[in-house]
């Protein structure tokens, strides 16, 4: 049947099964809107208010329920606005296609009103991008644009599709989508014997798992691969809920703000597995002390990650899923009781805290303790970045994968309330918490009215220090306690500011507060804003400076009278 190019669009995402798309119109995509307006029965177009915002909503879409996310903007200034957000999805490998519109093809070239070679600019930050100049390439660009972002490592693709192509017509013919191989079986059954030989002889295992465990769905293998080992478990800010916070075996983060078990453990043990991560420099530290004792193994579907951040020993190149499955059916059980038993000395040897001379003022970690037995650690945490980032990751227990979305590689100001409105979206089952800063929430705080709008039940948790805290922690610690542009002072009535938006809110200024206004927010079936007010001095601990052993971290930062 011919249908307009602007149809062909609609008609091959509900081929890919999309039922959501977040963007804003605009005038390259007009033909595109007037279709939506026809399809809206079958697709929901969830209109953000900043196309950046529709980029964090696709995102956390397709975190929260392993789908594609999909946004549309408009040519120029719309498509450019998207670019934060594809980053974000490159650096976290999130599968994400962005449509954006052009100037007819007749007028690109000729610096035409609102023209911008959108290809050229988000190259280096996508898996792909394509501009479609002939509308008998349409349908077939779109259903490759859906597979590249699913095969292998998932990450961004972008259409960039002129006016007239939108709004001419030509012949389509519905297609059936066939899951393609995602590179299960790379790795030689040789390199299987030699990794289940180094298991087999190791008298001190450590795990450490990467978002590559949520992407692949390995967090069954996972577990099942750590019993046999019997070995205790890490994971990395993307790989949070990939095995559950709440198992004996785990010994929380490692790196930068990792626990000192996790860290102690690397120093001490004798075999290394990184499985489905990219060893990011917030990680590995000093490399030449980073894990000085151990065999190093890294497991990941990307074989331009291995040895390029740190130098391994053997590799295991697949699909994460299919790789544990493999060497779960290859191993017999494991036993290293005396190796278990020192992790859970230095667990409790060292727990994560606050400082006890906070009191009754509010803490974080009380906070998100307090939230975390509220919602029995069922709740989806999305969040800004900075202290309260890591607070989140710390202090909520994730005990299963994406429950936790967060911009790691890039460190996104502004990503997560755009994120938790994608989240809520794809997941309307579960209770979604946006964690937030002062700081992060000015960015992209426009994206209340989209709650509203849509009535998306998110909460919006702002702990409210009037300062921009993790570079106040920087600047305390290696810049002579010179706090350069990071003393907020903005005076913001964040009370106001919900009602302006017409979201109910409360403020926590106590530590007798915090349960009854979380019951209070939790019930709610609509949008809800909560400032927690805290000390501008609390600061995430542990802390390794840039470069250092991870060994070594500060466990105390001293604030004096400043």
């Amino acid at each position: 049947m011919k249908l307009t190019g602007a149809q062909i669009i609609l008609e091959c995402l509900l081929e890919q099964g999309v039922d959501t798309v977040f963007g804003y119109p605009g005038g390259s995509v007009l033909n595109l809107y007037d279709a939506i307006y026809e399809y809206r029965d079958r697709i929901r177009h969830v209109l953000t208010a900043h196309e950046q915002g529709a980029a964090h909503a696709a995102d956390g879409y397709a975190r929260a329920t392993g789908k594609t996310g999909v946004c549309i903007a408009t040519s120029g200034p719309g498509a450019t606005n998207l670019v934060t957000g594809i980053a974000t999805a490159h650096m976290d490998s999130i599968p994400i296609v962005a449509i954006t519109g052009n100037v007819p093809v007749s007028s690109l070239g000729l610096d035409s009103f609102q023209e911008v070679d959108i290809t050229g600019i988000t190259m280096p930050i996508t898996k792909y991008n394509f501009i479609i100049k002939d509308i008998a390439d349409l349908a077939d660009t779109i259903r490759r644009a859906f597979e590249i972002a699913n095969t292998g490592r998932p990450g961004p693709v972008l259409v960039d599709i002129p006016k007239d192509i939108t709004a001419n017509t030509y012949e389509y013919t519905r297609r059936e989508i066939v899951k393609p191989d995602n590179y299960s079986g790379l790795a030689a059954d040789a390199e299987y014997e030699q990794v289940a030989e180094l298991i087999r002889s190791a008298k001190k295992p450590f795990l450490y798992t990467g978002g590559g465990i949520i992407s692949s769905g390995a967090d069954q293998a996972m577990k099942k691969f750590a019993e046999l080992v019997d070995a205790p478990v890490s994971s990395s800010l993307m790989g949070q809920g990939g095995f559950d916070n709440t198992d004996p075996r785990y010994v929380g983060m490692l790196g930068m703000h990792g626990t000192v078990a996790s860290s102690k453990a690397v120093s001490e043990c004798d075999l290394f597995i990184g499985i489905g991560t990219r060893f990011s420099d917030r990680v590995i530290g000093d490399i030449v002390s980073f894990a000085p004792k151990a065999k190093i193994v890294h497991i990941d579907i990307d074989p331009a990650e291995v040895n390029k951040n740190i130098k391994v020993d053997y590799q295991l190149i697949g699909d994460v899923r299919y790789v544990l499955d493999h060497l779960n059916l290859m191993l017999e059980q494991q036993s290293h009781s005396d190796w278990m038993d020192r992790i859970k000395e230095w667990k409790k040897e060292f727990p994560l805290h606050v400082a006890e001379e906070y009191g009754e003022l509010v803490t974080p970690q009380y906070v998100l303790e307090t939230l975390d037995e509220l919602t029995g650690g069922d709740a989806i945490i999305t969040t800004e970045v900075g202290q309260h980032q890591m607070w989140a990751a710390q202090y909520y227990d994730f005990k299963a994968p994406r429950h936790f979305i967060s911009s790691g590689g890039l460190g996104t100001m502004g990503y997560g309330l755009g994120a938790s409105l994608g989240a809520q979206v794809g997941r309307p089952d579960k209770q979604v918490i946006n964690v937030a800063g002062d700081g992060s929430f000015h960015m992209n705080c426009n994206e209340l009215v989209t709650a509203y709008k849509h009535n998306i039940p998110i909460i919006e948790l702002l702990f409210n220090n009037n300062v921009l805290g993790m570079v106040r922690q920087w600047q305390r610690l290696f810049y002579g306690k010179r706090f350069s542009q990071t003393t907020l002072d903005r005076n913001t009535d964040y009370m106001k500011l919900a009602e302006a938006y017409h979201i109910p809110a409360y403020r926590i200024t106590k530590k007798e507060e915090v349960r009854d206004v979380l019951q209070k927010a939790l019930a709610h079936d609509t949008p809800v804003f909560v400032e927690c007010v805290i000390d501008q001095d609390i600061n995430v601990l542990p802390m390794v400076p840039a470069g250092a052993a991870i060994d070594k971290p500060i466990l105390d930062i001293k604030i004096d009278d400043e």
